[in-house]
């Protein structure tokens, strides 16, 4: 027996009867209640779509309530410890897991566009000296749409997937050309005999013509990192893609729009906060008298609680562990203790735990970055390069999915209605 939900509208008496499906109903089925038949029908309004589902989706699935984030079904504790970036971007991607074949060619299709237009990186250069990494990433990112001109083809799945593998390559080239233009240091091409990790250090920090060879353990901790970040399910930038996907819009420009919303301190500003936080704390001694100022309401508790987890973020405890072992290398952050006391004392305070405020990504992913000797200005660019692989694989899945239309969200309009223009000799 199918299952229904029966509503009754109380201002009519007639009761509607609408299919449910996977726990949810259609929008479009509540348009047939009405009080008059030239009505437009019920809406439901939901700013900031907290209780609408705007797809159908199998790449990630997250519990908040059970602290559970898993990528195509795979746990994010897993794939953290025992995989690659590039495993888990060609899981996002295509579905499944690689088998060694198939993950050496994809490495080495990668491997083949790490390289960018000269054009582009003479466009760079032309920046302003202090330009934001994140500012130059998005316009840059954008402009990829004019070189390849045959991205605009999106209902060809063998085009889609050339164009996924271009952005997936060249992204970490454009991510280290904006941070070595802030530095105001050459730019370092790739070197495709290091991996997709090392290369990208090797980009940010190499500074002579001698072989640059990262630390095992930052190569690691940088991998996972990324492995982390790489998609979240319908966030704000992964909705700004599909929303722009929907037009059929190529995928650059569409990757450039969310990073646009990244770009937003709401979004992928909260590690930077943290780090404020914590150099405004300054000493481990004054971190209770902050946590006091917390539950007064003078100032926030940055890097604690999540839109979706209502339990631990499963992501935070990994990369606790990883800061670890990157101070182990780089030495020991001085913001670390101030951390790892709020850590303990808002763990142990009835007022955060009684409002699910738990450690999320974003506490010590900043530590980490600045560890690297990475400025905060480049947290949203980090931030960028591996959920471009989530972004990507929502957009294809969006791309591919029949019941997609452009999106076009209704509004509850309250202006005024029915007004007779008035000549600007007798306004006022």
């Amino acid at each position: 027996m199918p299952e229904t939900l029966t509503i009754t509208d109380n201002r009519t008496g007639v009761t509607y009867e609408v299919p449910i499906e996977n726990d949810t109903i259609k929008a479009i089925d509540l348009r047939k209640i009405k009080v008059d038949p030239d009505d437009f029908g019920m809406m439901t309004y939901d700013p900031g779509y907290t209780n609408t589902a705007s797809c159908k989706s199998r790449v990630t699935y997250i519990d908040g309530d059970k602290g559970i984030l898993e990528y195509r079904g795979y746990p994010i504790e897993q794939l953290a410890e025992k995989a690659t970036f590039l495993e888990v971007a060609y899981l996002l991607i295509n579905g499944e897991l690689p088998t060694a074949s198939q993950l050496a060619a994809w490495e080495d299709s990668i491997n083949l566009h790490t390289v960018v237009h000269e054009n582009i990186k003479r466009q760079m250069e032309e920046f302003r000296y202090d330009a934001h990494p994140m500012g130059m990433l998005i316009s840059t990112v954008a402009s990829l749409s004019t070189f390849y001109p045959d991205a605009k083809q999106v209902g060809c799945k063998e085009n889609r997937m050339l164009q996924m593998t271009r952005l997936i390559a060249k992204v970490p080239t454009l991510a280290a050309f904006c941070y070595r233009h802030s530095q105001g240091h050459p730019y370092n091409y790739p070197n495709n005999s290091l991996g997709y990790t090392s290369n990208f250090l090797s980009m940010l920090f190499k500074m002579n013509d001698n072989a640059y060879e990262p630390h095992p353990e930052l190569v690691r901790a940088l991998d996972i990192l990324f492995i982390l970040h790489a998609d979240h399910e319908q966030n704000c930038s992964a909705s700004v893609m599909r929303a722009i996907g929907s037009s059929n819009a190529d995928p650059y420009s569409a990757l450039a729009g969310a990073a646009a919303a990244l770009y937003g301190p709401l979004h992928g500003g909260a590690n930077e906060a943290v780090l404020r936080m914590l150099k405004e704390i300054g000493d481990v001694k004054n971190v209770p008298s902050f946590v006091q100022k917390c539950k007064n309401g003078e100032t926030r508790l940055m890097g604690f609680g999540h839109r979706v987890y209502k339990s631990y973020d499963p992501r935070a405890k990994i990369i606790k562990k990883t800061a670890d072992a990157v101070f182990e290398v780089t030495g020991r952050n001085p913001l670390l203790d101030i951390a790892l006391e709020l850590e303990r004392i808002a763990l142990e305070d009835d007022y955060f735990v009684s409002r699910k405020l738990y450690p999320n990504v974003d506490f010590y992913s900043g530590l980490i970055y600045q560890a690297m000797g990475l400025p905060t200005t480049m947290f949203p660019v980090l931030f960028a390069l591996p959920r471009t692989s989530g972004w990507l694989a929502q957009w294809q899945e969006l791309v591919e999915d029949p019941e997609q239309r452009i999106q076009r969200p209704r509004q509850v309009y309250l202006g005024e209605r029915g007004r007779d223009f008035v000549p600007l000799s007798k306004r006022g």
